[in-house]
């Protein structure tokens, strides 16, 4: 932010102040006044030179102050007088030029860490530190000058801390070092932490500088950054192994051969070391490794970690020198597959206790090799190899030990590679993999996987059936997949933790379904809910959240779907169904389907009709009027003179053939079409269907072969709906109506032989019917209500009197010409 001066407008509650990283040069008295709560102060990396006598005077729960990196040229005694609990005192880096703390620092009885100097810090005396002699520490850090010009012995011997950091350069005064060992004689410290012992020089001397070492109980030892050649290393090494020393670090030094180093193949001098950890980091010199050109140094080592040390090759010896490593850490160096798995090396019986090993950041492009480098360590359990260039190719892989952990993130792995994995893993980590596809038969056959991380990869699908009994917790965020459903995850019965956000999802039913099941169960917990759920289709929702995706219940359910599909689909059935009787649509399906059916059966035998007619009409008729019809309407018209040529159903159907074909047959072989109408014929089921064949064949023609009579007056409007072409037939056709009374009888044949035409020839051809109705009779049984059979003897038989009917010669008028619409075209009776 740049201040130059501490704001004026803070909150007097504050507890927490940071204003590190800034210019203030001056803190006033009426700075901090106001902060009466203030417990944390924050000021390092600024370039205070003057902090007021009184600055503090009103922060009395100040606890933790920091004064890092400053420009005070002196420590402010007196701005610290009213801080009792400090706790945490940060004041080095600064410009003062000598170290002795005044006597309020005895009074800091809370103090815990305490760091000062600065690199104006030439000397140390005995003085310096007495205020600190009755206060116990967590740390205590001194800095002093590039090179360190005096020290007077026992400076050090009233400290009592946990944690030493001595930032102290001998490079002119390395004499200096063994003087501050033996102040520390007796003490145990848990880590002491040398910065920059030599920071311009390598030490090429003679006198053994770390003696001390073995009189100090010390748990871990720290040399950070400066300058080690193999002699001063070999001194500290030597003492260590006579010292209580249990780790040691060797961070950012720059490491150098000794010129006058000699192998005398007498084996290396340090061979008894024996450390609970070892660690090798940033450092660009790989010979730190073979330390007198052996491995020997490793041998007594339980935890080692190289890291970052730029070595790609492990001889063969390093592998059997390192029986006692449990846990081996090379990470961020140069390793490729032949480097580390030599052929030419015998690994049976190295590693026998290793538990863990850690290969990331490295060339490693082989599985197979890895597998085959790790056979006979059979206390193995942790591998992690991220970070390499692992899995691009499909391999055969042979795990030999037991491996339950595995950290494979940032590889390039492809679906086929899975197959390479040990099956007995518990815990794998592929994020970040470039992983597209998921191998189903790995994690079928790796039944004790309990935690899988495929986070940041391009998976496009989840498969429905990803079996996985004792997975509890799944990571596949940041991939390429849309769709979740509740059976994505259901063969996973363990399943607690899930993370899944940041991928494109398609909102729909499924997915809602989904997540309103999982919260709402609380047996999965989605850990990155709501924030990384976002839909990217369809279009009109994109970047809603799908915790504001709401579907309707109706659009989702697919009961409730099925159920409304189901209750419309009935109620639509049953409206057709009433529609049908109503209209009576069954009827009429099953009167077309007859004609079908006989027309199919007529071609199939190869009757091909001939289109003269055989008869001159057909006579429909309900059973009840057969009487009338044989003892009036027969033998008016066929003893006329040409007499009209008749056909029956009593007398002139075909015995043996369907009563169907009989009636479409007769009814085709016929110019015109007589319907005697009377309340019998109106009930007779097959008085309907001939009247119907009747119309279906004058479709496409006129209704002039249609001749109503009506025996019985009829009212159309009281005809069923199923007769609703005779009901606009009676409407809209003249018919001929049966008078009772003898007198007007006659008018009435006349006009019947006026609508029928003038007889035709007897013809010598003969139809379906076997010629004239006088040459034979028939007696054909019909189904229902009417049987169409002679329950009388034939009219021949029967000595009746002739009706009064008109002969051919005779003249009767029939008044006006009636022109008879039946259909589009009209006829004309005369």
């Amino acid at each position: 932010m740049n201040l130059l001066e501490v704001p004026v407008d803070l909150p007097p509650t504050l507890e927490v102040l940071d204003l590190s990283y800034n210019k203030l040069d001056t803190i006033r008295e009426e700075d901090f006044a106001k902060l009466s709560h203030l417990r944390v102060l924050q000021l390092q990396f600024n370039n205070i030179s003057h902090i007021a006598d009184a600055a503090f005077w009103h922060n009395p729960l100040l606890e933790n102050l920091n004064i890092f990196n400053n420009s005070l040229r002196s420590i402010p005694h007196e701005a610290l007088r009213p801080l009792s609990r400090l706790e945490s005192l940060e004041m080095s880096n600064n410009l003062y030029d000598r170290a002795t703390l005044g006597p309020i620092f005895s009074s800091f009885t809370s103090l815990k860490l305490l760091s000062m100097g600065g690199p104006l810090i030439l000397n140390l005396s005995r003085v310096d530190f007495q205020a600190l002699a009755n206060t116990t520490l967590e740390k205590f850090a001194i800095k002093t000058a590039s090179s360190l010009l005096s020290y007077e012995p026992g400076t050090l011997t009233v400290i009592h801390t946990k944690n030493l950091w001595l930032d102290v350069a001998l490079d002119k005064q390395p004499d200096i070092l063994p003087k501050i060992l033996c102040d520390l004689a007796g003490k145990r410290l848990a880590l002491l932490r040398f910065r920059n012992v030599f920071e311009f020089t390598y030490y090429t001397g003679t006198q053994d500088l770390f003696q001390g070492l073995r009189d100090i109980r010390i748990y871990q030892l720290i040399f950070y950054r400066g300058k080690f050649n193999e002699n001063l290393l070999r001194m500290a090494l030597l003492n260590m192994q006579e010292s209580s020393i249990r780790g040691l670090g060797l961070l950012s030094i720059d490491f150098a051969r000794s010129p006058n180093f000699m192998d005398d193949g007498a084996g290396s001098s340090v061979t008894s070391l024996s450390l609970d950890d070892l660690a090798l980091w940033d450092i660009s010199n790989p010979d730190v490794l073979r330390f007198d050109w052996r491995f020997t140094w490793f041998r007594g080592i339980r935890r080692l970690s190289i890291k970052n040390v730029n070595f790609n090759f492990v001889p063969c010896d390093a592998w059997n020198e390192m029986e006692k490593v449990e846990v081996m850490m090379l990470t961020n160096n140069r390793l490729q597959n032949s480097f580390i798995y030599n052929l030419q090396c015998i690994y049976r019986d190295t590693l026998p206790v290793l538990q863990l090993f850690n290969a990331s950041t490295n060339e490693l492009t082989s599985l197979a090799k890895m597998a085959a480098l790790m056979e006979h360590w059979h206390q193995l359990r942790v591998l992690d190899f991220s970070y390499n260039q692992l899995g691009e190719v499909q391999e055969s892989c042979e795990w030999k030990n037991n491996i339950s952990k595995m950290v494979l993130h940032h590889n390039n792995f492809v679906h086929h590679s899975l197959g390479c994995l040990p099956t007995t893993l518990e815990y794998l980590d592929l994020s970040y993999s470039n992983l597209e596809q998921l191998d189903m038969d790995y994690f079928q056959n790796a039944r004790r996987l309990q935690v899988l991380l495929l986070s940041g990869n391009k998976i496009k699908f989840i498969p429905s059936g990803w079996k996985s009994p004792r997975l509890q917790s799944l990571a596949v965020d940041g991939n390429a997949f849309g769709l979740l459903s509740t059976g994505s995850f259901q063969n996973m019965p363990e399943l607690l933790w899930l993370k899944a956000g940041n991928n494109p999802y398609h909102c729909t039913c499924d997915l809602h379904a989904f997540i309103e099941e999982t919260t709402s169960k609380g047996k999965v917990n989605i850990t990155d809910w709501p924030a990384g759920y976002v839909c990217y289709h369809p279009e009109a929702l994109l970047n809603t959240f799908v915790a504001k995706f709401l579907p309707g219940k109706v659009a989702c359910d697919v009961r409730l779907v099925v159920a409304i599909s189901v209750v419309t689909t009935a109620c639509v059935v049953i409206v057709l169904v009433l529609l049908c009787y109503a209209f009576n649509v069954t009827w009429y399906a099953k009167a077309t389907y007859q004609i079908l059916r006989a027309k199919y059966r007529a071609r199939q035998e190869g009757g091909d009709l001939s289109r003269d007619y055989i008869y001159h009409a057909f006579i429909s008729y309900s059973h009840s009027d057969a009487e009338w019809v044989r003892d009036y309407l027969l033998p008016c018209l066929e003893s006329s003179v040409p007499p009209y040529r008749l056909c029956i159903h009593e007398r002139d159907f075909m015995p043996g053939r369907w009563i169907i074909d009989n009636i479409i047959e007769n009814i085709e072989n016929s110019k015109k079409v007589i319907f005697v109408l009377s309340r019998h014929f109106v009930n007779s089921e097959w008085c309907n269907y001939e009247l119907y064949f009747a119309h279906q064949r004058a479709i496409g023609k006129t209704f002039q072969d249609v001749v109503l009579v009506v025996k019985e007056v009829l009212d159309p409007d009281s005809l069923p709906s199923k007769f609703c072409k005779l009901k606009k037939m009676l409407n809209t056709k003249t018919y001929l109506e049966w008078p009772q009374e003898p007198n007007r009888q006659a008018f009435f044949w006349a006009q019947l032989r006026g609508v029928l035409g003038k007889p035709m020839a007897r013809g010598e051809r003969q139809g379906s019917c076997g010629g004239s109705g006088r040459s034979r009779a028939s007696v054909v049984e019909l189904p229902l209500e009417e049987t169409r059979t002679p329950t009388q003897p034939p009219s021949a038989e029967r000595v009746l009197p002739l009706p009064a009917c008109q002969q051919e010669g005779e003249q009767v008028s029939l008044g006006n010409v009636e022109d008879i619409e039946c259909g589009q075209s009209p006829v004309q009776v005369a």
